[in-house]
């Protein structure tokens, strides 16, 4: 597939208007519209409704829009890393809220040792734990556990407890605790095909997800479909949740182990500057998993 064209099509399902996005991208409307009736021929799918009001996304389009834009921030990222091969340039893969919840005093230490070194953030969604760290995309990720960690080293940076979160009215919510391998008829939040196994099986509950769920990739995305949809999800304990929504321990679930991880074979020495910050700083040294 050619990249361009998804490039095009997500500027159109932004903008909202093939207008502004011919605007956006520099280039006259009848090309533009081409290229996506183009893309709509290759996927067999109707993207876009055209309208005298501009366009809106259709239900494959807003699938489609959420993996292009996925697949071209990596794209961007590659290119950026190929084009600044430079040995005072490292790019760290965060996941989710992992950097925010541990990062100020790691971030602090490391650009007071290494104040020459310049940092590209990359972050990753849901279906990657590893952070793009596993693809090469980065050379070290701040995320969290569990996850395929064959040929990577880990330091724990922090851990959290886990829990179940339902809505307010949901009979659960008035349990003390509860056990996730006791919940095989709820309906599941699903996360993008390909997930790590581990992964997989430490955040969703028995049985998965109903066929006709769509993957959620973000945090956000999760809890807003146990917010509209009555879906079941699981975080950590301590989540910020929207008003509605409650969080409920589980008591089969090991705690959730924030950690830097690396490969193993990597000699990148601002990656063993960045590892050894993080055992000064937040003093868990040792390799976990």
């Amino acid at each position: 597939m050619d990249l361009r064209l998804l490039e095009y099509f997500v500027a159109v399902a932004e903008e909202r208007s093939i207008g502004r996005a011919a605007d956006r991208l520099a280039m006259t409307q009848p090309p533009l519209s081409r290229a996506v009736q183009r893309l709509e021929r290759e996927l067999g799918v109707r993207l876009l409704e055209r309208t005298n009001a501009g366009v809106t996304v259709t239900p494959a389009g807003e699938v489609l829009l959420r993996e292009a834009i996925a697949v071209l921030d990596r794209v961007d990222l590659l290119r950026r890393r190929v084009a600044h091969d430079d040995p005072r340039r490292i790019a760290v893969g965060t996941l989710a809220d992992a950097a925010d919840l541990v990062g100020a005093r790691l971030v602090a230490a490391y650009r007071e040792q290494r104040p020459d070194v310049t940092v590209e953030v990359h972050e990753a969604d849901l279906s990657d734990p590893t952070a793009g760290l596993r693809s090469g995309l980065v050379d070290a990720a701040i995320t969290r556990t569990p996850f395929d960690d064959d040929g990577l080293q880990l330091r724990e940076l922090a851990r959290q407890e886990v829990g179940l979160v339902v809505r307010a009215e949901d009979p659960l919510a008035r349990e003390e605790v509860v056990r996730v391998a006791d919940l095989v008829d709820r309906r599941w939040v699903r996360l993008p095909e390909g997930t790590d196994q581990r992964w997989l099986d430490y955040w969703t509950g028995p049985g998965g997800a109903p066929p006709d769920v769509p993957p959620v990739r973000t945090i956000s995305e999760c809890v807003q479909g146990v917010l509209w949809n009555q879906m079941t999800a699981l975080a950590p304990l301590d989540q910020v949740l929207p008003p509605g929504l409650v969080t409920v321990p589980v008591t089969d679930r090991e705690p959730n182990l924030i950690v830097l991880a690396w490969r193993a074979d990597d000699p990148h020495p601002l990656v063993r500057a960045l590892v050894e910050t993080a055992d000064r700083v937040l003093g868990r040294p040792g390799r976990t998993g």
